[in-house]
């Protein structure tokens, strides 16, 4: 599915190099049937939280809940795109050095279990996202249905692939500002987009650069190295500038009451060179999450970001 790493990161980098074998070990230990909903890709679902971070206005008790629940919901449907991906694979899967240690492939959870699990997560997830806002299940609905699109041959289609990416990501933007009633900013849509780009560019790098070829991803076929870098940096580029802009424009300092927000630019421009520096120099941006889950550079970047951000608009 849209998400999915499928590289061994153990074999195939030192140990030393790794901050997120740690990680990687604790959800292993996990009973099977949780490792099969992918609890640790859940933090992608935080973007549906971001419209009401960046509206102060609308931040309250009551709407704190509602998008908490939100998330939880789309949390769901991820899981059940999932299940839904290792169900479909788990004979390809057991023939893989690496993926027949899944949870359905390696027999731990059985098929007709992880259907029963895909029934209640998407039922589950699509109901109370429903429940929240009936428009809100609706675009929980489109991601789903543009995550099966993808795993049904998009993502065998080089740039539509890291384009539904994006899309997906996009998505919870608009979802996360349908529960607050509130109209995403143009800048929170292109950052939102760019960010997933980069992200989805940099994981088709490191698959050239483990050799997985076209047997691991069909996509690859359309991709080399020097085109992914020069579209790394077009990319990066575009999101640093209009990050810059959005931090600087005088409409948003007047809406957020701070026109100090580019102090937050250093956070910002010092992650993204810290996640260039693992896709190019280290090579291993194969696992997003993992990365952003891990790497005590990049957390702290994002925390001390939080807390400038939070600091100049609710202080």
């Amino acid at each position: 599915m849209t998400e999915t790493s499928g590289i061994d990161l153990d074999r195939v980098l030192p140990r030393r190099r790794l901050p997120s074998l740690g990680l990687k070990r604790r959800i292993e230990s996990l009973p099977a049937p949780i490792r099969l909903l992918r609890p640790h890709q859940w933090v992608k679902n935080a973007f549906v939280a971001a419209p009401l971070f960046f509206t102060p206005d609308a931040l309250g008790f009551d709407n704190v809940l509602r998008v908490a629940a939100g998330v939880m919901a789309f949390c769901l449907v991820a899981s059940a795109v999932y299940i839904l991906n290792d169900y479909m694979d788990r004979e390809a899967d057991r023939r893989h050095p690496v993926k027949r240690a899944r949870p359905i492939a390696s027999g731990a959870v059985s098929p007709n279990e992880a259907l029963w699990l895909f029934a209640l997560t998407l039922g589950g997830g699509l109901a109370w996202a429903t429940w929240l806002d009936p428009i809100f299940g609706g675009l929980a609905a489109v991601y789903f249905l543009v995550n099966v699109a993808y795993s049904s041959g998009l993502k065998d289609v080089s740039i539509v692939d890291v384009l539904t990416i994006t899309f997906g990501f996009i998505l919870r933007v608009f979802a996360g500002a349908e529960l607050i009633d509130v109209e995403p900013s143009v800048w929170i849509i292109m950052c939102t987009g760019l960010v997933a780009l980069f992200l989805a560019l940099a994981k088709r790098r490191d698959d050239l650069a483990r050799s997985l070829g076209t047997g691991h991803r069909q996509a690859l076929a359309g991709y080399t190295k020097p085109f992914l870098d020069a579209a790394i940096s077009v990319v990066l580029g575009a999101l640093l500038v209009a990050y810059i802009m959005y931090t600087t424009d005088s409409e948003v300092a007047a809406r957020l009451n701070s026109e100090q927000l580019y102090f937050t630019v250093p956070f910002v421009l010092a992650g993204i060179l810290r996640y260039l520096q693992i896709a190019l120099v280290e090579e291993r941006s194969g696992a997003p999450t993992m990365i952003v889950l891990s790497d005590r550079f990049l957390i702290v970047c994002m925390a001390l970001w939080t807390l400038a951000f939070s600091l100049l608009i609710y202080m």
